[in-house]
């Protein structure tokens, strides 16, 4: 029986991606084939919190997939039925605002329009320093759109950063089970995140 496949599209919030590849690591436990794909910036730039030469060797390792990183190799997505569920994590703001207005110049983006094409679920990963701001409307409209589903979010630092949002990544299995159902995971909200006891 054929594996349902999720293409899992990593756009610039660096930060996150060290969770988000425990992530991709818990879908291949739940028997999930992952298929990573990348925007330009998270496969070209090295940054503090990871070398891109590192996190496309992880992405080898974990999936055993190379990772789309051209726009030509993501046009096919669609067409040939290539992902069952796209997920954009992490959604970064610009990301967002280049999929709503219909721009589609990163693999990452392409591959979302591309599968989309099918009727089949695309789920939201949001990590964004103005998800409170500039990129709020961006959130609303894609939250009206067919076939999208949000990972559930929280405000990460309401004192230091009051207008940041970050989806709870803990959550993507849940929310791809559910999206692969039609339904929205609830609550959208997430819950506070607790501290570990010291």
């Amino acid at each position: 029986m054929k594996k349902t496949t999720i293409g899992y599209a990593m756009t610039g919030s660096f930060c996150t991606f060290e969770q988000n590849l425990q992530q991709m690591e818990e879908l291949i436990r739940r028997g999930y084939e992952v298929l990573p794909i990348l925007s330009y910036n998270a496969a070209d730039l090295n940054t503090r919190f990871m070398k891109a030469g590192q996190l496309r060797q992880r992405l080898i390792s974990i999936t055993g997939n190379e990772p789309i990183e051209t726009i030509p190799d993501a046009e096919p997505i669609g067409p040939k039925k290539m992902t069952d569920v796209y997920l954009l994590s992490p959604a970064s703001g610009n990301t967002m605002a280049k999929l709503v207005n219909g721009i589609y110049d990163t693999p990452a983006l392409l591959g979302a329009k591309s599968h989309l094409r099918n009727d089949l679920p695309l789920v939201i990963a949001v990590s964004t320093n103005d998800g409170l701001s500039m990129a709020a409307q961006n959130i609303g409209r894609l939250m009206n759109w067919r076939n999208v589903y949000f990972v559930p979010f929280r405000q990460d630092d309401p004192v230091k950063k009051p207008r940041s949002l970050v989806a709870d990544f803990s959550q993507i299995p849940k929310t791809i089970a559910s999206a692969i159902c039609g339904v929205q995971i609830q609550p959208m909200i997430a819950q506070k995140e607790e501290k570990a006891e010291t």
